[in-house]
């Protein structure tokens, strides 16, 4: 009986988007036009590599960035849905599938001390420069047309579950949560038996929604959650049954 939890972040974990937050850091905590408008999609990773640059030419460093970053508020009720997993370990493994990057997520998660909760976090790679610039790198190359060029979660959860079937690990059940467009790849790609539990208000919901009213329905069950007390409450009647 082992359960896998699988953890969006920005928007699940913590009630932000750690890209845009960094930009706190930023001469008048905003970023000029041309570069604000530089974005194209799916290609988010690209456009944070020059918010990145534009951060350190104006001297930000490390420092001030692990300050603002590990300000940022968890989604209500996460600590005590993370206390909770963190207590009940050895039925629960649990993993970040993120779109943010490695330096973000370890700061956040070492400074709440939740970090030992999760068995392993996928994001993109990131890392500071001998200049003291911070660089980010695509997670991965795939070829699935929904997902931006850099991640396709579904694919990151697949090869995670090949890889713990081959060291004889199995699970009753995969719990997906999470709240973002990019959400929905995996989502679809999870069985009967398991479930996905979207964010209320949220574009993941929105998009699951959809899929229901087009009557092609995802296969596992969907429970909504405004407050990670919800998920906790989920995974309690999980573990009595």
């Amino acid at each position: 009986m082992k359960f896998l939890l699988v953890f969006d972040f920005d928007h699940t974990i913590i009630d932000e988007n750690s890209d845009t937050w960094i930009v706190k850091c930023a001469p008048e905590r905003k970023l000029p036009n041309g570069l604000r408008n530089s974005y194209q999609p799916g290609h988010w990773t690209e456009y944070m590599g020059r918010v990145f640059v534009y951060l350190g030419d104006n001297g930000v460093k490390e420092d001030e960035m692990k300050r603002t970053m590990t300000t940022i508020p968890f989604t209500a009720g996460m600590t005590d849905l993370l206390g909770f997993i963190g207590e009940n370990k050895e039925l629960f493994d649990c993993i970040i599938v993120s779109d943010s990057n490695t330096v973000f997520i370890d700061w956040i998660l070492k400074a709440a001390d939740f970090h030992k909760v999760f068995d392993e976090v996928f994001t993109n790679p990131a890392a500071f420069s001998s200049t003291g610039y911070l660089t980010v790198q695509h997670f991965h190359a795939h070829h699935c047309a929904k997902c931006p060029k850099n991640l396709c979660k579904r694919k990151v959860l697949k090869e995670f579950l090949d890889k713990q079937l081959e060291r004889g690990v199995s699970y009753t059940q995969v719990v997906y949560i999470g709240d973002g467009g990019n959400d929905l790849c995996p989502v679809i790609f999870l069985k009967k038996n398991d479930v996905a539990m979207p964010r209320q208000g949220y574009t993941l919901e929105k998009k699951i929604s959809q899929l229901a009213q087009s009557l092609s329905p995802v296969q596992c069950s969907v429970l909504v959650w405004s407050s990670a007390i919800d998920i906790m409450s989920y995974l309690k009647l999980l573990i009595k049954e």
